[in-house]
């Protein structure tokens, strides 16, 4: 199985996300996440296999947090290889991922080696697609601002790769 932890979207916030790739689908042809995907990763975790799964719900569940952690998901950008709605939040979003991740390095899962960079993934963009229109019409949106929310608990999801698109399912929830 694979697996990640992630904070859900607000649905207000959904569905301003929602709008927006509605308005921009028809500009490139990119892999587009599926509304109903999108969420702020803490921590991918990979593959893992199906018998240790309540061993890592179990050191998810030891996670310690301060509380909700207010979060303001706004400015469109581009990593090289996808588009994305960035997340503000104050430190605690970031010690939340480093706590997760310390929790489950000792299970085997591999510590990240690059900085927490939160955001919400819109699309991935192979090599070589012309995202031109894309990045132009983005380019216009100044200040798009997709809403805040307090995350009030994390989930760990399976992800589950299709033909056409990923599902998503939530396997455990940990409030914060």
């Amino acid at each position: 199985m694979r697996l990640f932890t992630g904070i859900a979207l607000a649905p207000e916030v959904l569905d301003r996300l929602s709008s927006l790739l509605h308005e921009l689908q028809p500009l490139a042809h990119v892999n587009w996440s599926p509304v109903e995907n999108l969420h702020i990763t803490c921590k991918f975790i990979g593959s893992w296999p199906d018998d240790r799964l309540d061993e890592m719900k179990s050191a998810l569940a030891g996670v310690k947090c301060s509380g909700a952690i207010p979060l303001t998901v706004s400015q469109l950008r581009f990593f090289p290889h996808s588009f994305f709605a960035g997340v503000q939040a104050e430190s605690a979003l970031p010690e939340l991922a480093a706590a997760i991740e310390s929790a489950i390095v000792p299970l085997g899962v591999a510590r990240e080696d690059r900085a927490y960079t939160p955001h919400v993934t819109l699309a991935r963009i192979k090599r070589g697609t012309d995202s031109r229109n894309l990045r132009k019409r983005v380019a216009e949106l100044e200040n798009a601002d997709f809403g805040s929310f307090d995350a009030r608990g994390f989930h760990l999801y399976l992800s589950k790769p299709g033909p056409h698109k990923s599902t998503y399912t939530k396997l455990a929830t940990y409030h914060l």
